[in-house]
């Protein structure tokens, strides 16, 4: 790739073969069919079939085809119709969500610009930016988006805004000339790029680089080749449904050896049990309870500002190591705030928050009214004259237009009091443009008694320097080399701290001015420094605090210069004093050994680049970490991508960003990610106690008809009774705990292991209590009203497991916290569940019409108790459990 920024403008007309003057027509024809349009390619676009189809790509769903077949063969028609429901709710959810997942290259190309003004046989004329070419001279003006990367030969006062591609937080003053070849990107300030936005001066430049091979392009082939790792969710699904599958066939497997060769029932009848026993071990309803748990996660985000944007994210994000963060806007609130004015007699400290002009004036924390002190009377007055930005009120919510800097000194003077459209004897003449040259703007005003004033606000270097005389108490004192010296000492030390410090001065002119000119910046008078910053979110070091406690390391990385990340990320605590923080170009300089050892140890990245925040992320992956990414410009999207989980901002970020990210921050918050890590913890709990469950009452059943038949006891349970468990007591009450609330305890707990499954060795001897009692106790009462007639021991069994289920449900709210710890009723979910399992089981067995149907029959009050008070057991064995192992 050629460096045009390392190159004279002269060599690079050679190299385009084109000049000042631009190409002809003729030329640019050719050249168009050279080059080819300068648009954005899409990749090939998968056929909407074929993403619906992707979605039965799954274990589970598999499993959930052979039960269904075996369903439908058999005869078990209830069992098939129920399974194909879940399987096509399942694929439909996930295709709706995978079609919003190919956007990104759609919205990167939306940012490219419709027309551009170039030079074409010598006169200026308007085209479509997608005829563009390398070689065209192109013009720009306040408001123009650039329509390709470009080498600029000619310009006035030029800022361009390229936060969405750079990082950069504010705009950039553009210069003509020849740059290190190793400049970066953020600091090329002799070239301008596609889908970027002049925000002031105007401009000429010779078009480098077009469609693909602009940065732009480049970050849309990056997009193309990245490929998102698997859900990790995915991967745990896959896993369980293995788990599930092999305890659906040995035990089915058990029940057919036993039944025919040791029982010696007949091979048709063991065979039907044998299918429903199998179909019925298979949790059909798994994939439904998923989706809810996952769907409940989504909700409980966005109701604290996370926008999920594809479901299984939602647990991705809860088992994150690393958090990697931008600076702007995520970790800082996007404002700029003057902070403090410093005159040559005090220090004064200004309050407020964001843009909104509310704030207080204090002096060693005593409130002052600045406007009856000279130097700070003389301040404000400047800040809100010598200022061209405006300040917006918009859905109670204030915006500004123009320079943030010049805004904050707006909404300084706001706070005060002072309004520019207010002031009526205060007159602009005519207004000076900061430019890097001068190092200042400058405004002429009218003031009262036909006087004029020359305002200066600009690098406090400069203003000090042409400064003859300071104010000081109202009166004018000869600005000395030790009085200069002592503000510039003050200036450094704010400077030090990562603020942005202007002076401010002024001076009295003739009445003859009427502009505003270079020549006049002499002899001013020196009224004070303001000091301003973007300032931290007030509630970041708390999270950053909430996140490092959860066992989730912070990085961050930003496009702004090393001081500023330092300061900042010191005030959120990301950054000791014997830290290492590491640059763009330091990075550059490493090999692939020297830079993993880097990313394993150091939190804070400076001025990086797109290409280095993916290259971060990825080495972060081989690492065995899985990383979590905020991102809010076109640059951040192939890192976002190639995240595990990337998340953009939702006020500030770019369409790009979003629709390369599974959750959208609408606040853009760093506290909300990691508010979004907790709700995503309470999910992979809830799977893993709504999966236990299931598999617990699973087992449960499966051990006990293979016990019964072992004992060559008649079946305790009959297919229509194992499906009524299976649909109703299983999967309803599932749902309960699907929805069950967080505990106040998952950001107290490390990450979850990567390689961890939802069903691990940790939970076997708590399923083979659950499951051991559950048979433990139908086995005894099955045997012991076996002498009352068969219907009547199988009601006892049905009831035995059914109530084995509800107590165990109470169990499962928590697999490490006692029920009555959390709260017996603090999930109403589960209270319904169990109010209306409960009456169902009632209805089934006293409602002749359905009993008959159940092949069951009533049973005594105190036939009722005796059932549930042995079937608490499972819950007294489970609180017991969880108090010698977890207390």
């Amino acid at each position: 790739m050629e460096k045009f920024h390392h190159q004279k403008k002269e060599d690079i007309f050679k190299k385009l073969n084109t000049s000042e003057k631009g190409l002809s027509g003729k030329e640019a024809e050719s050249r168009l069919k050279k080059y080819g349009l300068n648009e954005i390619t899409k990749g090939k676009k998968t056929p909407e079939i074929i993403l619906f189809l992707k979605q039965f790509n799954s274990a589970l769903i598999y499993i959930l085809f052979v039960a269904m077949t075996i369903s439908f063969l058999f005869d078990h028609k209830v069992d098939g119709y129920v399974i194909l429901a879940v399987v096509l709710i399942n694929a439909t959810i996930g295709y709706i969500q995978e079609r919003k997942a190919g956007k990104a290259i759609d919205a990167l190309k939306r940012l490219i610009v419709a027309n551009a003004r170039v030079l074409r046989n010598k006169e200026e004329i308007k085209i479509p930016a997608k005829e563009v070419v390398p070689g065209d001279i192109i013009i720009l003006e306040e408001g123009d988006s650039v329509p390709a990367d470009s080498y600029l030969i000619e310009l006035k006062n030029l800022k361009t805004q390229e936060s969405s591609l750079t990082g950069e937080s504010f705009p950039v003053e553009k210069k003509l000339g020849i740059l290190d070849e190793k400049t970066s990107l953020g600091d090329r300030t002799n070239s301008i790029f596609q889908g970027t936005l002049v925000v002031s001066g105007y401009a000429k430049a010779v078009v480098v680089s077009t469609a693909g091979a602009t940065e732009m392009g480049k970050i849309a082939n990056s997009l193309k080749e990245t490929i998102k790792p698997k859900l990790h969710f995915n991967e745990k699904i896959s896993q369980l449904a293995f788990q599930m599958a092999t305890f659906a066939i040995v035990g089915s497997l058990l029940v057919f050896l036993i039944g025919f060769f040791v029982n010696k029932l007949e091979f048709i009848d063991i065979l039907l049990f044998t299918i429903a026993s199998l179909v019925s071990a298979i949790p059909e309803g798994l994939p439904a309870v998923l989706v809810i748990v996952l769907a409940v996660g989504a909700r409980r985000m966005a109701k604290r500002n996370a926008l999920i944007r594809h479901l299984p994210a939602v647990e991705t994000l809860g088992v994150a190591t690393v958090i990697t963060t931008d600076k702007t806007g995520t970790i800082t609130q996007n404002t700029m705030n003057v902070e403090n004015i410093i005159t040559l007699d005090k220090e004064i400290n200004v309050s407020g928050n964001g843009w909104e002009p509310i704030g207080r004036f204090s002096e060693n924390k005593k409130l002052i009214n600045p406007l009856k002190d000279p130097e700070l009377n003389k301040t404000l007055t400047i800040s809100a004259l010598c200022n061209k930005s405006n300040l917006v009120r918009k859905d109670n919510e204030y915006e500004i237009t123009g320079d943030p800097t010049e805004a904050a000194l707006l909404v300084l003077a706001k706070k005060a009091g002072l309004d520019k459209k207010r002031m009526k004897t205060c007159e602009i003449v005519d207004d000076l443009n900061f430019s890097s040259d001068l190092k200042f703007r400058a405004t002429v005003v009218n003031m009262e008694k036909q006087k004029k004033e020359f305002y200066v606000v600009g690098a406090f270097e400069t203003v000090i320097e042409n400064s003859s005389n300071i104010l000081s108490n109202g009166k004018k004192i000869k600005f000395d080399s030790k009085t200069k010296k002592e503000i510039e000492n003050k200036s450094n030390k704010y400077a030090k701290q990562g603020m942005r410090v202007l002076g401010i001065a002024y001076k009295e002119v003739p009445s003859h001015v009427k502009s505003a000119s270079k020549q006049l910046a002499n002899n001013l008078v020196f009224v004070s420094l303001v000091a301003m910053k973007d300032p931290p979110r007030p509630e970041v070091k708390e999270s950053v605090k909430k996140a490092r406690n959860a066992g989730i390391r912070v990085i961050m990385k930003t496009g702004d210069h090393k001081e500023t990340a330092i300061a900042i990320a010191k005030e959120v605590g990301l950054f000791q004093e014997n830290s290492r923080v590491l640059t763009g170009e330091e990075i550059e300089d490493m090999n692939d050994e020297q830079f993993s050892e880097a990313v394993k140890e150091v939190n804070l990245f400076a001025r990086v680049t797109p290409q280095m925040k993916s290259r971060i992320v990825r080495n972060l992956q081989e690492q065995g970490e899985i990383v979590a990414m905020t991102g809010d410009g076109v640059n951040d999207a192939p890192a976002l991508k190639r995240a595990d989980i990337g998340i953009a901002m939702g006020l500030i970020g770019t369409d790009v960003a979003r629709e390369s990210s599974e959750l959208v921050l609408a606040d853009d918050n760093f506290a909300t990610i990691v508010n979004a890590v907790e709700e995503g913890r309470i999910v992979f709990q809830n799977v893993r106690q709504t999966s236990f469950y299931l598999v617990t009452t699973n087992v449960a059943e499966q051990a006990t008809i293979i016990t019964a038949l072992i004992m060559n006891l008649p079946l305790p349970l009959l297919p229509i009774q194992i499906l009524y468990l299976n649909l109703i007591t299983d999967t309803f009450n599932g749902l309960a705990i699907a929805v069950e609330p967080g505990h106040n305890d998952v950001l107290n707990q490390p990450p979850k292991n990567k390689k961890e499954m939802i069903l691990n060795k940790e939970l076997m001897p708590f399923l083979l209590l659950m499951a051991g009692l559950m048979v433990v106790g139908t086995i005894p009462l099955f045997l012991h009203y076996l002498p009352q007639g068969i219907d009547k021991a199988r009601t006892v069994a049905f009831a035995s497991m059914s109530l084995f289920q509800f107590f165990n449900l109470l169990n499962m709210r928590s697999i490490h916290k006692s029920v009555f710890k959390i709260g017996l009723f603090s999930n109403k979910f589960v209270s319904i569940a169990l109010g209306t399992s409960i009456a169902l089981l009632l209805a089934i067995i006293y409602i002749p019409i359905l009993s008959t149907i159940f092949g069951l029959v009533a049973l005594t009050l105190k036939e009722f108790l005796l059932i549930t008070l042995i079937t608490s057991s499972v819950l007294v064995g489970g609180e017991l459990y969880k108090k010698v192992r977890y207390y």
